[in-house]
């Protein structure tokens, strides 16, 4: 038995005053009306009208049940108006899980930009290395930065690509040299992130002779960090192929080097992963159609800032003292 559409047809009836009048503005017919109040009269084992050939009337027990009719079934106008408004109005909370560099460096400003564009969404954002469990941590979707998409029954959306370039320190690199093929990266100390994305002991180049592969073996710091890792590099720990977002502010400022510029390390695709394609919540679907259009733009901006930035040649770094001085001679 529909319990809420017998509670439905006898309001009706009893708006209406007759079954007849009930069975018109339901569009249904007089027995099937009167089944449905003789069914909920049975499912209750209470009688709720009293029946003549000329009116009906409420009974007692009918009266209070009514007044619960109306209370109960205005909750569930209420409840189905607020779920289908989901479905076109984002609002509520946006929980989102992101890789913690990648996060940092792209998510934050797209959330900012996000809020402002639909104010009624509040975004709680999760930044780690780990792939959750979405259904069972609560999160509606999920950002990751991977070689390939991890095997899932998720629903997955390509929203871009990066990769990884190898970068010194202008110290390490005055005192070490400036290695120009992957191979010669065995003279060198290199530092290693180590997480689901970063092969432990692999460093994979795309370059002019296609793919070559590097296996570190004088390795002094390993990392699960890409912005930790940027820092050891910079402070001129050795080697280490970062990200291209961790490694921009570092090349910007001058504390970051890249090496092997005709080369790129880790190619990485990003997606949004969500639990169904079937009526997905309005912020979800308008958080997606936002970062496909955000992130391309950001991501490209990044690439092409690439070639502002000098890369290292042997005897082509100067010393700090040098950079002190001509800094010192204008006065800066």
């Amino acid at each position: 038995m529909d319990t809420f559409h017998n509670m439905r047809v006898f309001l009706r009836v009893v708006d209406a005053g007759s079954f007849t009048g009930a069975a018109q503005r339901l569009h249904s017919t007089t027995a099937q009306v009167s089944r449905s109040v003789s069914d909920l009269e049975s499912h209750l084992r209470t009688r709720l009208l009293n029946r003549t050939t000329r009116r009906l009337a409420l009974t007692e027990a009918g009266e209070r049940y009514l007044h619960r009719c109306e209370q109960i079934l205005a909750c569930v106008d209420q409840a189905e108006g607020e779920a289908a408004d989901s479905h076109a109005r984002p609002s509520g909370k946006l929980k989102v899980h992101a890789m913690t560099s990648f996060g940092q460096h792209y998510l934050i400003p797209a959330i900012n930009a996000y809020q402002q564009r639909y104010p009624d969404v509040r975004v709680e954002l999760t930044l780690s290395h780990h792939l959750p469990d979405l259904i069972e941590e609560g999160f509606d979707i999920s950002l990751t930065v991977a070689a390939g998409l991890p095997d899932s029954s998720l629903v997955s959306q390509q929203l871009g690509s990066g990769f990884s370039i190898a970068c010194a320190s202008p110290d390490y690199l005055r005192a070490r040299g400036v290695p120009l093929t992957p191979a010669e990266l065995r003279e060198h100390t290199c530092l290693q992130m180590v997480t689901t994305v970063f092969a432990a002991d692999t460093w994979r180049f795309d370059g002019p002779n296609g793919e070559e592969t590097f296996s570190p073996s004088n390795t002094a710091f390993r990392i699960n960090n890409a912005e930790a890792l940027a820092v050891a590099v910079s402070k001129g720990m050795g080697v280490g192929v970062v990200p291209i977002y961790s490694a921009i502010a570092g090349l910007r400022s001058g504390e970051l080097v890249r090496i092997l510029p005709d080369y790129v390390s880790q190619r990485m695709t990003i997606h949004a992963l969500y639990p169904s394609r079937q009526y997905v919540d309005s912020k979800v679907r308008t958080w997606v159609e936002f970062l496909r259009e955000y992130l391309p733009v950001v991501l490209d901006n990044d690439k092409a800032e690439l070639c502002n930035f000098a890369c290292a040649q042997p005897l082509d770094i100067p010393a700090v003292s040098d950079v002190e001085q001509t800094t010192d001679a204008l006065g800066v």
